[in-house]
């Protein structure tokens, strides 16, 4: 890793991060194509640089945030199955964080859905989301475990699912991505420092370089993607995956296998 390689995957994670098209499967093949992603610092650099992340959905949204304690408690029955999830399914997350194709796949499969959401569900006008709504939104995240699949992507479907407006799943799922990945990060950075590793000087400017790139960088993104989403939809984003999925198929089998082994 160097400093390069930091800027470019913070750059990645906060231009991906809360659209719909998967940061996690965006980091991998961009780690692999580097040749970082087998490295146990690469892992954990690619969860940690989320703090900034979610740092500029608190800052765009502050008010929601001091608006009331039914706000947390609805992103607490939310967060409850990435929770259980997480802990049930840790070590084959980790295992499929290290396969370009498994993100291939569900960027293709993903981005199917992308394609007929909106034919699906349309936009409706609702923008109440109950407790019940919220677990089922929070099930719905837990789909993202698998690499590629998108966090933002299957809780937006999740909330459109239950008749919330593009809009209203889309802030939800923001909101609901500052606890899912704070506890992702504080996971991460234990079993870091259980595994017997420690940071070097080095590592700490990058994470902090990271959290930065990528805060500047999600603020911009939030923004654009809210004004783009309630005029235009999902489409746009399925055709991308589907486009990505195809590529990262193309360069495996026909031109450079992206390994991380």
């Amino acid at each position: 890793m160097d400093i390069l390689k930091v800027i470019i995957l913070a750059i990645i994670e906060g231009l991906t991060e809360f659209l719909p098209v998967s940061s996690t499967g965006h980091l991998i093949v961009a780690s692999s194509f580097f040749g970082v992603a087998h490295e146990d610092f690469t892992k954990l650099f690619t969860i940690v640089i989320q703090l900034g992340t979610i740092l500029s959905v608190v800052v765009l949204y502050f008010k929601r945030f001091i608006q009331s304690i039914d706000f947390y408690f609805k992103l607490l029955v939310a967060f409850i199955p990435a929770v259980v999830f997480g802990l049930l399914l840790s070590d084959f997350i980790d295992s499929l964080l290290e396969s370009p194709i498994t993100v291939a796949v569900t960027l293709i499969l993903g981005g199917l859905v992308l394609l007929k959401v909106d034919d699906w569900f349309g936009d409706c006008e609702n923008t109440e989301i109950s407790y019940s709504t919220a677990f089922k939104i929070g099930l719905f995240q837990c789909l993202a475990m698998i690499p590629g699949m998108s966090r933002s992507g299957s809780s937006i479907v999740g909330g459109m699912t239950q008749k919330l407006s593009r809009t209203a799943a889309a802030e939800f799922s923001f909101f609901l991505a500052v606890p899912t990945m704070l506890g992702a990060t504080l996971k991460k950075s234990y079993d870091y420092y259980m595994d017997g590793f420690t940071l070097t000087s080095d590592q700490i400017n990058y994470l902090i370089i990271g959290n930065v790139v990528g805060f500047i960088v999600a603020l911009f993104a939030i923004k654009s993607f809210i004004g783009y989403l309630s005029k235009h939809g999902f489409k746009i984003f399925g055709y991308y995956r589907v486009i990505i999925g195809v590529a990262i198929l193309i360069i495996h089998y026909f031109i450079s296998p992206l390994t991380v082994i």
